[in-house]
């Protein structure tokens, strides 16, 4: 050995004494039979029910099994998914999880990322496959009876998921609320489940830009995702109008997407359409907020490099469309959506609209400002929504004063 050499690391344990007792100490061994026999704690520990988990189990049980060995046994299917779950239900560290599974940090991060990729390739076309014709229609059905918007195929926007930094990244992933982020893109149908997403685009990307680069988009352009053909409006004698998708002003105005009127120079009929308009958008808005609140490793920035953290939010989305599928799910009260958004007061800024979508959105106006597509609350919440502003205006002014 050269002097200037420095000697080889050694491992000083095969297995450190503390992980060795993982099969009488760890929270797996310890918890999992235990958590079974009371299902109320079983849900708040793996955020679904037991009888939820043992289908996913036995859906991802032939790819989660590994063979034992003469050095040691491998780690079964129940513990990997569990492992997998508590992360993504705390967004607690590998570290943090070391202690609590007695398994080795690197072990844990590759059981996580082997299993979210597994539940994406695995549930992906089952939970959330392509509509075809038939299930666009049944999605439109349900906008129209709960959001009472006619022909509205789903609501879209995009999400910022923080992660940490990524190395030689520059200003990429920074975005405009000043961390660094991935853009998860999805449209949601009114039962709050994902029916299209667009994951892992640059934080600091317009979701303009993003949606018109994504697959989505150049399908929804080209004509590919087999949407039904335009027709009449409930009880209108006005032309067939096509199936859209509502966004709010970030997105560009065009023949099957629907954003709100600017803000400035409202008349009635306008502040009509904004509102029925922002009553099917919140439903995406909700599911984020059902995601974000039940999968909670979305609540501080994902440390993981910008691939593996695309892998993480996939896992969540097909796992949220899974839970909404297989369990009686609890209502959204849709009162706690703020108006101001209906008032284009969310602090985005219009863009200059596509003359493509300008005469659909028109028709759609006309179509609930007449007495075939109103509804008899809609100018009580337009007037309140009047006083909101008032109210905003005021509290600026003196505020200023």
């Amino acid at each position: 050995m050269f002097l200037d050499e420095e000697p080889s690391r050694r491992r000083r344990f095969w297995v450190h004494p503390i992980v060795s007792q993982r099969y009488r100490k760890g929270h797996f061994h310890t918890l999992y039979k235990d958590l079974r026999l009371h299902p109320e704690k079983f849900v708040a520990f793996c955020r679904m029910s037991v009888s939820t988990f043992d289908c996913l189990l036995a859906s991802l049980h032939t790819v989660l099994t590994f063979m034992d060995t003469n050095m040691r046994r491998c780690i079964s299917p129940e513990e990997r998914l569990i492992v997998t779950l508590r992360f993504l239900a705390t967004g607690n560290s590998f570290a943090s999880l070391h202690f609590e599974f007695l398994l080795g940090t690197s072990t844990i991060s590759r059981i996580v990322r082997h299993t979210c990729h597994v539940i994406w390739s695995r549930l992906r076309e089952t939970v959330m496959p392509q509509p075809k014709a038939d299930d666009w229609l049944r999605i439109a059905e349900g906008f129209n009876v709960s959001a009472q918007f006619p022909n509205c195929l789903g609501a879209l926007d995009g999400k910022h998921i923080r992660v940490k930094k990524p190395p030689h990244s520059g200003s990429r992933f920074f975005n405009y609320k000043q961390y660094f982020s991935v853009v998860l893109m999805a449209v949601a149908d009114s039962n709050y489940r994902f029916i299209m997403v667009e994951i892992g685009a640059y934080g600091s990307t317009a979701d303009a830009r993003i949606f018109s680069a994504s697959r989505m988009g150049d399908r929804l352009r080209a004509n590919q995702l087999s949407l039904p053909e335009s027709r009449r409006l409930p009880g209108y004698a006005g032309p067939p109008a096509p199936f859209v998708f509502v966004v709010d002003q970030g997105f560009a105005l065009t023949y099957h997407v629907m954003r709100p009127f600017p803000k400035r120079g409202l008349d009635v009929r306008r502040r009509i359409f904004n509102y029925r308009l922002t009553r099917a958008r919140r439903y995406v808005e909700c599911a984020f907020g059902i995601v974000s609140s039940k999968w909670r490793v979305f609540m501080s920035s994902i440390q993981m490099d910008p691939e593996n953290a695309t892998l993480v939010i996939q896992a969540c989305v097909i796992l949220h469309n899974y839970i909404r599928i297989h369990e009686a799910s609890s209502a959204v009260d849709m009162d706690d959506f703020p108006l101001s958004a209906a008032l284009g007061l969310d602090g985005s800024q219009p863009r200059r609209p596509g003359t493509a979508g300008i005469a659909v959105r028109e028709l759609y106006a006309d179509y609930f400002f007449s007495p075939e597509g109103s509804l008899p609350w809609q100018r009580d919440a337009i007037r309140g929504s009047f006083y909101y502003l008032l109210y905003l205006l005021v509290f600026f002014i003196l505020k200023i004063a």
